[in-house]
């Protein structure tokens, strides 16, 4: 099959493109970016028959419609990411996130995909006071980020059930971990950097905030696993994580301190400390594809990326930069 990855230059496109080109399944990935936030230098190794680069926006129909012309199934990650930083950029967010995904959604039915897969986000659970949320229960999403991903997400049914297409959402867990589009805006990876380069680590808030945590390797590996077997993935909505990979923020700082060594955490007053969620992934584990890493391996593997520790491994079977933002 020939498939097509939007956003293929950023943080999860740069572990998912490879893993695709490996795939027995994949004739041809096509990689449509604007390169605004991913860079070239993801697609390192990647160029070859066996892909397809186009810079293209998501804003844009006609570029759209272009890169999906001849693909059977299409992986759909372009977004404006940075949950905080999205309420200075609503317009742009609601432009590329919603607006961007009706254009994928036209395209694809038109031209008669077969199979859609969403990046979404656990960050439309909002501020929960439950600590087992499922699928089954009501978002609340409290900045653009959240809502125009949880709003795509209704609008996934509605051209699935139009079109007849397989549909399916992956809430994602926020990420963490090595990646040649590796970000630093997201908790851990900040954390380490912060670590390894001496500095004390910021927690906002009193730390009490539940967030459930994802290594970019099983990112990818999850959009894969539902990509090329739509039918194990037969509901339209799965959040992705593992149950034991909810942790607090104060804790993140802790295992960081732990792994990379001494270093100083201080404690910000906030009055607005983001979201807080802690997840179910029970209906995940239906699908057969279970994540791999844990969290004091990644923060290891990043820390030895930085420091130039040799034999680190790939992972686990060897196979959106602001000052803190905790996605």
């Amino acid at each position: 099959m020939d498939v097509l990855v939007t956003g293929g230059c950023g943080y999860i496109g740069s572990r998912l493109v490879p893993r695709l080109q490996a795939a027995a399944e994949v004739d041809r990935v096509v990689v449509m970016d604007s390169l605004a936030s991913g860079s070239p230098r993801s697609l390192y190794g990647s160029f070859g028959d066996t892909l397809d680069f186009r810079r293209g926006d998501v804003r844009e129909y006609g570029d759209v419609e272009s890169a999906t012309r001849g693909v059977d199934r299409v992986v759909h990650l372009a977004a404006i990411t940075g949950a905080s930083s999205t309420h200075d950029r609503r317009e742009e967010t609601v432009a590329v996130n919603y607006e961007g995904t009706e254009n994928v959604l036209t395209a694809a039915g038109k031209l008669g995909v077969e199979s859609v897969v969403f990046a979404s986000s656990c960050n439309v659970y909002g501020r929960a006071t439950s600590t087992d949320i499922d699928e089954t229960v009501e978002p609340d999403p409290i900045n653009p980020y959240a809502e125009t991903k949880y709003d795509s997400e209704s609008l996934l049914r509605e051209y699935c059930e139009e079109y007849d297409m397989d549909g399916t959402a992956l809430r994602m867990a926020t990420n963490y971990g090595d990646a040649p589009g590796v970000r630093f805006n997201l908790v851990v990876n900040h954390f380490v950097f912060r670590a390894v380069s001496g500095r004390p680590l910021t927690v906002y808030g009193d730390g009490s905030n539940w967030r459930p945590f994802v290594h970019v390797d099983d990112a990818a590996g999850a959009y894969a696993h539902a990509l090329l077997n739509p039918d194990a993935w037969p509901e339209l909505v799965y959040n992705v994580g593992a149950n034991d990979a909810n942790y607090r923020i104060e804790e993140i700082a802790n295992v960081v301190r732990d792994e990379v060594g001494p270093v100083d955490v201080t404690y910000l007053e906030d009055e607005h400390p983001g979201p807080s969620y802690h997840v179910n992934f029970d209906r995940l584990a239906d699908t057969g594809f279970e994540p791999e890493w844990t969290l004091r391996e990644g923060v290891r593997d990043l820390a030895e990326r930085f420091t130039g520790t040799p034999d680190r491994r790939n992972s686990p079977t060897n196979t959106e930069s602001e000052p803190q933002s905790q996605p």
